[in-house]
């Protein structure tokens, strides 16, 4: 134990900057990526609530700040001769911090798009792909010029990317669903990119009710990418949790010499759910897989040749379980991975990023400000420890609200957590049969945020308060029981959640066309059910978009605020773009008077929603 200053660290620390790791602020470090230099046996540790960049030293675990950051760090990516990092910086105005790692020094802050994360950089270290989140593209920064050479449009949020390992390709994970919701087929996709043409060379659609995405990743041989989200059962009614009924956790393999989906293997046990699967990643040697579980504290590390192996089998149709006989039996197997498979217990809590080393796992732990390390050989010793980033702070109850949000240690069986359906407060893009309103009338998942100020809560008003529907999710929805006080702590994160600016905006006001919008939006009498500045009269009003049983019942006025945010639209999902709203889904003008409007005043319009 080593003091400087006012503060005590139980490992060493090792200072780059000068500046000391503590609790001058109030702010949480929250450690979501990290990446290694595995020659200078150094981490680095994106610290998203610190908005800092940290520096692990791994053979003595002495810990110092490496530099300070404008903003939250969204991703690292480190030059092949270990002298630069490149941090994505994740605000509206996007840009990357290009830090000399001698001196902690940001040299220069390259723009980008809306909320960067995910920086890649070429085998080269010539070009620098960075996926911009709310823009729904990837920028391909020259290093050289320092100058954004390309920008390519992707699918629905990219959260992850990794490169093929000769550079030819790069995967993009997009994290939700685009599109209606209310069909047969509802997922994600992956998108590859070629580098040499830095276009959208293919598409790779992942099975119905993939959502989720969070992270992916190339093996060194160059033979497949694998990658982590949620498959969700959205077709069932939400009755029961037993053998992932309502939400599986999956790890999706591609073929790279294809561009095609392998197989989808799910990462829970027949009785025991893995929750929120996060980051994946390879040992150097190829020999494991591991994937973090954000919401059950734990690391799965999977024996890579087996896996295949197995695959190989069932798509050859032989029987290599007792629910598996082809390869179309893998995704509903829960018992797959079972014997090829060890999932380890972390002493951290909220495991996101990790980062291999050698036969040893580094983990975010987000909740505890810390870095788990796992020792992947099953024979190590003290196979499992944590290393602090700082000392332990209390608990607010915002901080707690939003560890149980995020935990999925209270649900029955440890099948899901509020953020599986509420990745980030907001929604999964898919339609569920909850039972607050009947059973078989489906609704589009809705966001949480401004829940609590915008009562009642349900698409058909079901629960009177954002409290009753907090307290009534956990009953029903994770069938758990839960104190008051964590109830409670739930309402105060919910309650804290801003809102992000739309990437509409320009310079963070509304340009020319939703400026004219905003004067529309008045005229088709919008702004009578959606006033500023929640953008809701908190009323329920049949509008003619009910079907069915639901044809002539009122739904509830939703906020327009961040509706940019919340594609599809509707109760159901149907309306895949605000435009859809306003024309084809509004055929009797009971939902704004718009039939008369031009197709000008129509993009103008929707123009100023989605500014909002």
């Amino acid at each position: 134990m080593c003091h400087l200053g006012a503060l005590t660290f139980y490992v060493g620390v090792f200072l780059i900057t000068g500046t000391t790791l503590g609790q001058a602020d109030e702010t949480y470090l929250s450690p979501e990526t990290l990446i290694a230099n595995k020659e200078k046996g150094i981490v680095y540790v994106a610290a998203a609530g610190g908005e800092r960049v940290i520096a692990l030293r791994l053979f003595h675990s002495d810990i110092g700040e490496l530099c300070a950051l404008p903003g939250p760090p969204g991703g690292l990516a480190i030059s092949p001769d270990g002298a630069h990092l490149y941090v994505t910086v994740r605000v509206p105005a996007g840009k990357v911090c290009v830090v000399d790692i001698a001196s902690g020094a940001i040299e220069e802050t390259l723009p980008v798009g809306h909320t960067p994360v995910a920086p890649v950089l070429s085998p080269d270290g010539n070009t620098l792909y960075v996926c911009n989140r709310f823009d729904y593209t990837v920028s391909v920064v020259d290093l050289a010029s320092k100058q954004e050479v390309a920008v390519i449009p992707v699918s629905r949020e990219p959260v992850a990317a990794a490169l093929s390992p000769d550079g030819a390709c790069l995967l993009v994970a997009n994290h939700l669903p685009a599109g209606a919701a209310d069909g047969q087929y509802v997922a994600a996709i992956i998108t590859v990119i070629d580098t040499g043409s830095r276009a959208v060379a293919a598409t790779i659609p992942l099975p119905n009710g993939s959502t989720g995405l969070r992270g992916i990743c190339t093996a060194p041989d160059g033979r497949y990418a694998y990658v982590t989200h949620i498959l969700g059962r959205y077709r069932l009614p939400t009755t029961q949790l037993e053998r992932g009924w309502m939400n599986t956790n999956a790890l999706s393999i591609i073929n790279l010499a294809t561009r095609s989906l392998v197989n989808t293997v799910l990462l829970d046990d027949v009785d025991a759910g893995a929750a929120n699967p996060w980051g994946v990643a390879c040992t150097q040697d190829g020999r494991f897989l591991c994937v973090t579980h954000a919401g059950t504290r734990e690391i799965s590390v999977i024996d890579r040749a087996a896996l295949h192996d197995k695959l190989a089998k069932a798509a050859a149709g032989e029987r290599v379980s007792e629910v598996t006989t082809s390869s179309e039996d893998v995704p509903n197997d829960l018992s797959f991975l079972v014997g090829i498979r060890r999932r380890v217990k972390l002493t951290g809590n909220g495991p996101r990023g990790l980062a291999l080393v050698g036969a040893r796992a580094y983990v975010a732990e987000y909740f505890t400000d810390s870095i788990g390390v796992v020792e992947l050989d099953p024979g190590a010793r003290d196979p499992v420890r944590s290393v602090a980033l700082e000392p332990p702070r209390p608990q607010t109850a915002e901080r707690r609200g939003e560890m149980l949000f995020n935990d999925a240690i209270h649900c029955f069986q440890q099948w899901q957590s509020c953020a599986s359906c509420h990745p980030d407060v907001r929604a999964d893009g898919l339609n569920w049969d909850l039972l607050n309103d009947g059973m078989g009338n489906p609704k589009n998942t809705k966001s949480l945020l401004l829940v609590h100020q915008t009562p009642p809560a349900m698409a058909r008003g079901g629960r009177g308060t954002a409290e009753a529907a907090v307290r009534a999710g956990i009953r029903v929805v994770e069938f758990a029981v839960l104190p008051e006080e964590d109830a409670a702590a739930m309402d105060a994160y919910l309650k804290s959640v801003q809102a992000t600016p739309s990437p509409y905006l320009a310079d963070g006001k509304p340009n020319p066309s939703a400026q004219r919008g905003a004067q529309i939006f008045e005229k088709a009498g919008c702004a009578g059910c959606h006033p500023a500045p929640l953008y809701t009269n908190l009323g329920q009003f049949g509008v003619g978009t009910g079907t069915g049983s639901e044809e002539d019942l009122p739904l509830d006025t939703p906020t327009l605020v961040e509706v940019w945010r919340t594609a599809p639209y509707l109760h159901d999902g149907r309306a895949v773009t605000i435009k859809d709203v306003l024309t084809k889904d509004n055929p009797a003008d009971k939902h704004g008077v718009t039939s008369r409007l031009t197709e000008t005043e129509i993009k103008d319009l929707a123009a100023f929603v989605l500014s909002l």
